[in-house]
């Protein structure tokens, strides 16, 4: 299959994507806040640990990552799908995606932190995520 653009509307698309306070972002923050819970999100803590957490709770010694499901290859979930142009690049690039989210998850819980991924198709009911992240951190 063609691409219907060129590549510099391709690239300028592209460079529109955020990497942080996406709306998936700002929802779990937003329950978080609303739970009782308070963290941190470019805080000292943030800069000295692996990965570039997302959110980082001190007190409770968990780290939360939210996750786009497109980026990085949530299964079974209709938002993650591999395009159809280029489809050799977008598998090498979303594995090497969940291999270093691996890696850096691997190497926070060396270091005695608890780990919690949270997808964004998991943020788009307000009441569910509230439940589902306080539980989470309830159990860290």
């Amino acid at each position: 299959m063609v691409d219907r653009i060129t590549p510099e509307k391709r690239s300028w698309n592209m460079s529109r994507i955020r990497s942080s306070n996406t709306k998936p972002e700002i929802a779990v923050r937003s329950a978080l806040h609303q739970s009782g819970f308070r963290f941190t999100v470019n805080g000292p803590f943030n800069k000295k640990l692996p990965g570039k957490p997302d959110i980082v709770l001190p007190r409770y010694r968990t780290i939360i990552f939210v996750h786009g499901c497109f980026w990085h290859g949530h299964e079974n979930c209709k938002i993650s799908r591999i395009p159809k142009t280029r489809t050799e690049w977008w598998e090498s690039k979303i594995g090497k995606n969940q291999k270093r989210d691996k890696k850096v998850s691997d190497a926070l819980k060396e270091m005695g932190w608890t780990v919690v991924a949270v997808w964004e198709c998991e943020t788009k009911e307000e009441s569910e995520l509230k439940l589902r992240v306080s539980s989470l951190v309830k159990k860290a």
